[in-house]
């Protein structure tokens, strides 16, 4: 049966009241989001915001040279484009898919409009903003101060809150441009998690067999972030 698609897939759009989600339904497009997809690049103009509902989103940050590191994750609790109701249309980071899947695709103009008059959606935007900027904060005191391991950890985590299952396709390749590490650095503390049993890692796939046992090895942010935006989206639920 191929899967039934519905706006409340995405965390957002469920919590927000009939009347406000109204104005937006009819502009609200599904298009598929293909691995690898480039939704953005920094400094080009945004068209659209983008509610993930079975796929998630990296959002990255180039150097000159090329190498990259994740500033955040999004997925279905969440919006991928907040510069367009923040003020400007432009970002400094790309965003890239990193779980295909689908979402559903808002023309910024109608995002910036219902935006505009306040109320529910307003107030929804600007505290998952917030929720996002400590996903921020907590993704680069990670970086710096923990191992590639507790790193892993982490992201693993963070990407399984936001999927129905516990395989996840993904090669180190591309986890080690996420987290702005060596592939090798990455193999080696994959190839300890899998001795521990923790998880199963087979070329392109990583099965998650203990989820309890990864918190045990996670560091602090995990935590952190996953508190702060329940408390923040508290009342985020599906309709």
């Amino acid at each position: 049966m191929p899967p039934i698609h519905n706006p409340s897939q995405n965390h957002l759009l469920a919590a927000l009241p009939p009347q406000d989600l109204e104005p937006l339904a009819e502009h609200l497009e599904l298009v598929p989001m293909a691995l690898g997809q480039m939704l953005y690049d920094p400094g080009t103009q945004m068209r659209h915001a983008y509610f993930p509902t079975t796929s998630i989103v990296s959002l990255h940050y180039v150097t000159e040279t090329g190498a990259s590191a994740e500033t955040a994750g999004v997925g279905n609790e969440g919006v991928v484009g907040v510069s367009l109701f923040m003020g400007g249309d432009t970002t400094s980071s790309s965003a890239v898919v990193q779980t295909a899947g689908h979402a559903y695709r808002l023309d910024r103009h109608i995002l910036k409009q219902e935006f505009d008059k306040g109320g529910a959606l307003q107030r929804l935007m600007l505290r998952y903003t917030q929720a996002l900027m400590t996903q921020m904060a907590q993704t680069a005191a990670c970086n710096r101060h923990h191992s590639v391991e507790q790193q892993l950890c982490r992201w693993l985590l963070l990407t399984l809150d936001r999927l129905p299952d516990r395989e996840l396709v993904m090669t180190q390749e591309l986890v080690a441009s996420m987290l702005g590490v060596r592939r090798e650095s990455v193999t080696d503390a994959a190839g300890h998690l899998q001795t521990l049993g923790y998880i199963r890692y087979r070329r392109g796939h990583i099965g998650v067999l203990d989820r309890a046992g990864l918190k045990t090895h996670a560091c602090e942010c995990y935590g952190v972030v996953k508190k702060e935006i329940n408390r923040l989206l508290s009342d985020v639920s599906h309709r």
